[in-house]
């Protein structure tokens, strides 16, 4: 048995740049160890696989060491695939039916419209490990159901940031995101990185489901709900937001660009 599969760049037009993930498109829903075990294999950020279901299609993804129960960047990559396939019409939404609910995608001319639910972050106590993974002392620290948000003086400080991945780890979090406003609000509002070396990726090239939480916070502070974020890892990568229902859903807007395309042996 063999299925397709691809590998594409997300939140991002130009190829190599963004955050890959491999997108596997199934006929039936398989074992999950056999999935743990192709996601290893490709070895990226997440691993996708998308497989039809009764409501849309069912979607779960993969780091190489786990499952993950809300991701951006891959659900991004698998609803590029169904349209560039021909699975979907272009003006088709695609849904997909996940551990975090529903999630729907739709083209708006070369941006893909994702509805995500809002993750927003309660103000917390930092953890020692936080401030000694980070080496600074945060200007904010707030709590979600998955990962730490942090705040940060400037601009300047989340890009030179090198943590300490070791001491994050022991954190009881999925992550730590760390965030500050742009130096120039010209091309973006904000700026972020996302560490998640719990889970076997010590930097997050860009995160999707991070910026359910970052979308609420700096909607909040700028006290505009459609706002521009760029993640500044190595790679980088532009997500659009706008915080919509009453704060309890948010939209993340994208790009993406196929790399490779094959046929996985299963």
């Amino acid at each position: 048995m063999s299925y397709p599969i691809y590998m594409v760049d997300a939140f991002t037009n130009i190829k190599f740049k963004g955050n890959p993930a491999a997108v596997c498109l199934l006929d039936a829903p398989q074992e999950e160890e056999w999935m743990q075990q192709v996601a290893a294999e490709m070895n990226q950020s997440e691993t996708a696989f998308v497989s039809p279901g009764s409501e849309g299609y069912d979607l779960r993804w993969f780091t190489p060491t786990v499952e993950m129960d809300l991701c951006g960047h891959a659900t991004l990559a698998s609803a590029h695939v169904l349209w560039e396939t021909g699975r979907l019409d272009r003006g088709e939404a695609a849904r997909f039916i996940t551990k975090s609910g529903l999630l729907t995608c739709s083209l708006s001319g070369d941006w893909i419209d994702m509805d995500f639910p809002s993750e927003t972050a309660e103000a917390a106590i930092a953890p020692e490990e936080l401030v000694q993974g980070l080496g600074l002392i945060p200007r904010y620290v707030g709590r979600n159901r998955m990962d730490y948000l942090v705040e940060v003086d400037s601009e300047d400080t989340v890009r030179s940031l090198r943590p300490d991945y070791g001491m994050l780890a022991r954190i009881p979090a999925r992550g730590v995101i760390i965030t500050s406003r742009a130096s120039r609000a010209e091309a973006y509002d904000f700026v972020s990185r996302a560490f998640y070396p719990g889970t076997g990726i010590d930097e997050d090239p860009v995160t999707g489901s991070a910026h359910c939480a970052l979308a609420p916070y700096w909607a909040k502070r700028l006290r505009r709900d459609e706002l521009t974020g760029y993640q500044a890892s190595k790679r980088g990568g532009i997500v659009k937001v706008k915080v919509k229902a009453a704060g309890e859903r948010v939209q993340l807007s994208g790009q993406a660009v196929t790399i490779l395309k094959g046929q996985l042996e299963g």
